[in-house]
């Protein structure tokens, strides 16, 4: 049975949530199909999400990964009184928090991170500029977490602000704020990228 195709994520609709919950109401029954299909449809947004919590580019594959075992383990007490995707992404904040704990306990040797394949994966369509190299992995790691997390979330995964309010815990309001100033630095960052270089110029 093939998957059917889902809009990208800031195009989601309420009815495509709507499908990836069923899924997850009947997994937790036990159906193997809708289990795969619950995996797939949200294996982007996990990446993208860990991706832009975490430090460590190189662990965000096993932190999808522990993401999905966490929540395969726990759909047995999934109601459905909010959508899947809200749910897992819930666990996804949980696994990089554990993450980030156990790593302060014992600090990994530094490597020299592969970002360019989650940055590939994190590019953004509906602002201009990123389609001209600029990394928005790159961008986003200058902003405060909070800031960086509010944007990921209603910006690149297109969550309804109250959704990731609820995620965040924190007011509405201030996921609007944090998402109406990440923009606004963005965009002066994107702007002084896109500036020529005076020595160049000059040249």
């Amino acid at each position: 049975m093939i998957t059917p195709a889902l809009p990208l994520p800031h195009e989601r609709s309420a009815s495509a949530d709507a499908s990836i919950t069923a899924w997850a109401l009947a997994a937790r029954g036990g159906d193997s199909a809708a289990v795969d299909h619950f995996v797939r449809a949200l294996h982007r947004d996990v990446i993208r999400y860990v991706a832009h919590l975490c430090a460590d580019p190189q662990a965000v594959d096993d932190l999808a990964q522990d993401t999905f075992l966490r929540a395969l383990g726990s759909l047995h007490r999934f109601e459905g009184r909010s959508s899947a995707r809200t749910w897992l992404l819930a666990i996804a904040r949980r696994a990089v928090a554990d993450s980030i704990r156990h790593t302060a306990v014992r600090p990994r040797p530094a490597d020299l991170p592969d970002w360019e394949p989650v940055a590939e994966l994190a590019q953004p369509r509906g602002l201009p500029g990123f389609d001209d190299g600029v990394a928005l992995l790159e961008l986003l790691a200058g902003l405060p977490d909070e800031r960086r997390e509010a944007f990921v979330l209603t910006q690149l995964l297109g969550l309804p602000y109250a959704e990731a309010a609820a995620l965040s815990n924190c007011p509405v309001g201030t996921v609007r704020s944090r998402v109406a100033r990440a923009r606004a630095t963005l965009l002066a960052l994107l702007a002084a990228a896109e500036e020529p270089d005076p020595a160049l110029a000059a040249a």
